[in-house]
């Protein structure tokens, strides 16, 4: 098979780095923190302050995705366990 008949990724993928806040294996309260910190982030800065766009990288690597969708059910209902304010 030739070279140019290999496909080419455009993406990179890269999973979240060490955060000293959560030294051991299990990321569950490091998935839920990253999460709420995003919307908390959103509601300060927007949507578009590039920094929040890390913690939004960090859940969606962090989490399944099963969580991901019943925390913004959780959010849509107005029952997420967490307050979502600056």
């Amino acid at each position: 098979m030739s070279e140019s008949a290999e496909p080419t990724s455009r993406f990179v993928l890269q999973t979240v780095g060490f955060d000293a806040r959560f030294p051991n294996a299990n990321q569950t309260r490091n998935c839920f923190q990253n999460y709420t910190d995003y919307f908390k982030c959103i509601s300060a800065k927007g949507e578009d302050f590039a920094p929040c766009k890390q913690f939004k990288r960090a859940y969606n690597s962090l989490c399944p995705n099963e969580w991901i969708s019943r925390f913004d059910e959780q959010r849509e209902n107005g029952t997420f366990p967490a307050s979502l304010e600056p």
